[in-house]
């Protein structure tokens, strides 16, 4: 048996995934709203504007996924990690654009989190409420913001991480670029969502989700052609969030990513991913 097959097996025993919310504060500077969709569902969400828009300037959409320990409807404790990263004065000047931190309700992003979903093999998993709810929300956005659907982008950490991965490969044509933070997948699904771009980061020593998960998503992107990087932090646990939101190219690298357009063989404009 393969190393990576011992490691997975023992995610058995250590799911699920916590991303522990303490001593939150409230970032006024992130709206807080509602979004509900025509089945009557709603989700809470905060959402960060650009600071000075300009007419007929469109900008990029950073959705940010939390992870457990962040969940309920309080639509505060979403905002424990890496809200303040975009409202800092120096990041929200260079990089500005509309940030949005959904709140989950349910047990978790994704339908199901069970360690048979990230082996070879297994199913997919139905699409959950929760990502239905923020799919909309993508769109409802979009619908009513000067947003460049061609710079979409999609941030989480652990259970949030998980579902990072899950949206781009349901969705690869709506996201640009995908940072997931110890998060999981089956691997085998990673090729539907190769035109996405990823940084992927985890912690050495994570016991909650091992960094074989992180290392086996990498090896089958990049086997599929998928322009992906992988950071791994040598002595760092599952708290590696920290760690990879203080890592010099995390934001730079993120907004720097965009679709463009290109002309097929019948002179058609097409969007594609820049290489």
């Amino acid at each position: 048996m393969r190393t990576s097959t011992i490691l997975l097996i023992t995610f058995i025993f250590i799911f699920p995934a916590t991303a522990t919310a303490h001593g939150y504060q409230a970032n006024k500077e992130y709206a807080k709203c509602e979004f509900v969709d025509s089945q009557n569902r709603s989700m809470p969400y905060r959402m960060l504007s650009p600071q000075n828009m300009e007419q007929g300037e469109q900008y990029p959409l950073v959705l940010f996924l939390h992870g457990s320990g962040e969940r309920g409807d309080d639509n505060e404790k979403q905002l424990a990690h890496g809200a303040s990263m975009f409202t800092n004065p120096v990041n929200a000047e260079k990089f500005p654009a509309f940030v949005v931190f959904p709140q989950c309700k349910d047990k978790a992003w994704t339908e199901k989190i069970e360690t048979r979903t990230f082996m070879p093999g297994a199913p997919t998993p139905e699409e959950s409420n929760s990502e239905e709810l923020v799919m909309g929300l993508i769109e409802e956005l979009i619908k009513n913001n000067p947003i460049d659907r061609n710079r979409i982008y999609i941030v989480g950490i652990s259970m949030g991480g998980i579902a990072t991965y899950d949206l781009v490969c349901r969705y690869p044509d709506i996201f640009t670029a995908a940072i997931p933070i110890c998060g999981a997948i089956n691997p085998e699904r990673l090729p539907e969502a190769k035109n996405v771009k990823f940084l992927i980061f985890h912690g050495e020593d994570d016991d909650e989700i091992p960094s074989v998960c992180s290392r086996e998503a990498y090896k089958a992107l990049n086997s599929a052609g998928a322009t992906v990087d992988y950071i791994e932090f040598s002595g760092v646990g599952h708290d590696c969030w920290t760690s990879a939101f203080n890592y010099p190219s995390f934001l730079p690298w993120l907004f720097s990513q965009r679709k463009a357009a290109a002309i097929n063989e019948n002179g058609e404009t097409m969007t594609c991913l820049d290489k």
